[in-house]
């Protein structure tokens, strides 16, 4: 029997800091909302932009390119030149992917930021971090908590946008 209730009412997530929970059941629930929308997504439809806004590509793409850019940022990193190219392809219809692919690289991305959770020492989490070129200033737990509610704002959009493409709401 599947627990139904929403991922942060199910518990501690193992091995995550305390701290770091909500982060990890943000991305989580994130995973089962966009595996449920996409279950029967036609891929033909995957790069509709209903009234001119963000197709469900894009917002495939986006979550988790976004996880992978604030992760890096939050160990310190700067980011390399593939996820420069990947943050200028999000988006671009011309892509072949599927639906399903583009969700199983975001189940892969948050596989990776559930790792980097684990290894978070709750100690670092007011640790300074520069964002981006301009190096503007954040911590790591502005990083990770940013990453989390990102993440959640785009599968509010993404879920809407399933709906009103598979609606033919265009």
């Amino acid at each position: 029997m599947s627990d139904t209730r929403e991922v942060w009412l199910r518990g501690p997530i193992p091995e995550i800091p305390a701290l770091l929970q909500p982060v990890a059941h943000a991305m989580l629930q994130a995973t089962e909302e966009i595996r449920k929308a996409t279950a029967d997504f036609d891929t033909n439809k995957l790069w509709i932009k209903p009234y001119s806004q963000a197709s469900v590509g894009f917002h495939l793409q986006h979550l988790s390119g976004v996880l992978d850019r604030l992760f890096t940022y939050a160990r310190g990193e700067a980011l390399s030149e593939q996820q420069l190219r990947a943050l200028q392809l999000e988006g671009d219809s011309s892509q072949i992917y599927t639906a399903q692919d583009l969700v199983r690289a975001f189940e892969l991305q948050v596989q990776y930021a559930l790792q980097q959770l684990r290894e978070t020492d709750e100690r670092t989490l007011l640790e300074p971090r520069g964002v981006g070129r301009q190096q503007i200033p954040s911590n790591v737990l502005g990083l990770l908590f940013h990453a989390a509610e990102h993440t959640q704002r785009h599968v509010g959009q993404l879920l809407v946008t399933i709906k009103v493409v598979k609606e033919n709401k265009v």
